[in-house]
């Protein structure tokens, strides 16, 4: 074999060139313009734009292809959020004329196949466009070995790979507590074992109060699972607007969540039946210690939060991590090792599909295309929670506004009703708004919603505030009537 070999590709007019070279130790290793470390939806939007600017690019994935969001994350959890939607509509049929000669019947199983067989489409559509992109899809575990070529080498399964650019988008995984943590933890699974789950369980402890907690707890809850969430403090989804935060409380115990507030599980059992038994330890700060013992449980879920996926030898070449773990990252998502870069969730910020999408593919903008100045923008970003009923929320909270600019420059327009829908059903869920402005122009620097199509309506209202819209040009908007969404340009 000759020490150095270059194959040449044509692709589309497009000349793509993959290096073969040998190293002093006699390894031969594959060199491309651009290797992407991680097979979600970041990396391969980034691999794919970069080789439209006539480079070679690699994708490197140890499991399936469009990571978290597409496998146990977003996509697979809105399938469940439409079903537990369905379950909801059901109850109002009455109220709007429908008869129901037999109570209808809902099988899990079915839809876990369906949604499934979606997923594995899904994957292969993800593959087919790393194809069509000419982009090398490496399968295998990727671990940085220290050594340089005169780049850092990555080995996927004994075989060697480097670039003059690498972005590392190995995205996260869940937190689970150890056994030595909490007795028993390991009877539990965590948000990805919910995606596993063959048959609906008749009774559901979920821990945590984030988003996922909130949303996995409402899916099983508007199916019929006997739903119990344990928080530590007084609220879930705290880092969210107060009013969001108070008003999703209200939803969740109305629609039959039981909620363990200032509370934390102090052991997990099984009994001789196979039931999980889930020891509760609360402490009210306005009252004493109680022990809560929960019997036949059929599913305990860990939704405590997720660490960053950096565990594959960063350490070897010099990247700095935060105090959490997560990739620290300047605002062109460079690390602190020269040519080494980071998107989506193992960098920490704004852990969402759509950001880790738009950062990876700004990144190829900046390194191939020219576009050196080229960065995304993390303030702004609109976000939904597909609690029941969802949430929609863009900018700066009320209290964050007034910290950041004195309660004497901010003003707040709240609305809060009974959508349309509800006026035929005797089931009613409320929707709040809250608008936080900016004095003296009014400048809308929050929006915060909760309510029945909440999650459809934040698109456009997010673009209005990334241009900088004020309280007057809402006002300015001639309102859509009836909708939920008038109340965001109507309100006095």
């Amino acid at each position: 074999m000759q020490s150095a070999r270059i194959v040449n590709r044509l692709f589309s007019g497009t000349r793509q060139i993959l290096q073969f070279r040998t190293m002093a130790s006699g390894k031969e290793v594959t060199k491309v313009d651009y290797l992407v470390i991680g097979g979600g939806s970041g990396g391969v939007a980034s691999a794919r734009r970069a080789t439209e600017f006539g480079i070679s690019a690699a994708v490197i994935e140890h499991g399936r292809l469009g990571g978290t969001c597409v496998n146990v994350g977003c996509v697979p959890k809105k399938v469940m959020w439409y079903t537990g939607f369905h379950a909801e509509m059901i109850h109002d049929h009455a109220d709007y004329g429908f008869t129901m000669k037999e109570a209808p019947t809902f099988t899990w199983r079915t839809i876990k196949e369906k949604r499934d067989a979606y997923i594995k489409r899904l994957n292969g559509i993800y593959e087919n466009l790393l194809g069509k992109a000419k982009v090398l899809d490496v399968k295998g575990h990727a671990v940085f070995t220290g050594e340089k070529d005169p780049h850092p080498i990555v080995s996927v399964a004994g075989k060697k790979y480097t670039a003059p650019h690498i972005c590392i988008a190995s995205g996260g995984y869940p937190t689970f507590p150890s056994d030595e943590e909490i007795p028993g933890a390991s009877l539990g699974m965590t948000s990805d074992g919910f995606f596993e789950l063959e048959d609906l369980p008749k009774k559901t402890v979920v821990v945590g109060a984030g988003y996922i907690a909130v949303e996995i707890a409402g899916i099983l809850r508007s199916l019929g699972s006997e739903v119990r969430l344990v928080i530590r403090r007084h609220q879930a989804l705290r880092t969210f607007d107060s009013m969001i935060s108070a008003n999703n409380m209200v939803a969740m115990e109305d629609m039959g969540i039981a909620v363990d507030k200032f509370s934390k599980v102090q052991n997990v059992t099984k009994d001789a039946n196979g039931k999980l038994v889930v020891t509760i330890k609360s402490a009210p700060t306005d009252g004493a210690e109680e022990t809560k013992v929960v019997e036949d449980v059929d599913c305990l879920i860990w939704a405590i939060g997720r660490h960053p996926n950096t565990d594959f030898g960063v350490d070897k070449i010099g990247i700095e991590l935060d105090t959490r773990g997560n990739i620290k990252v300047d605002e062109f998502q460079n690390t602190s090792v020269p040519g080494v870069y980071a998107v989506g969730d193992v960098q920490g910020k704004a852990l969402l599909t759509p950001v880790a999408i738009a950062a990876g593919r700004r990144l190829a903008h900046r390194l191939f295309d020219g576009k050196t100045d080229l960065k995304l923008d993390y303030n702004n970003i609109p976000t939904v929670v597909f609690s029941h009923p969802p949430i929609g929320t863009v900018g700066v909270t009320e209290d964050e506004a007034r910290k950041a600019h004195g309660d004497e420059n901010i003003k707040i327009y709240t609305s809060s009703f009974n959508p349309m829908y509800h006026a035929m059903t005797e089931r009613k869920t409320k929707c709040v708004m809250k608008l936080v402005c900016l004095l003296p122009t009014e400048k809308v620097i929050g929006l915060h919603m909760q309510g029945f199509g909440c999650d459809e309506m934040l698109q456009g209202f997010g673009v209005a505030i990334k241009m900088g819209a004020t309280k007057a040009d809402f006002d300015d908007c001639v309102a859509i009537h009836p909708t939920s969404s008038e109340e965001l340009v109507t309100m006095r």
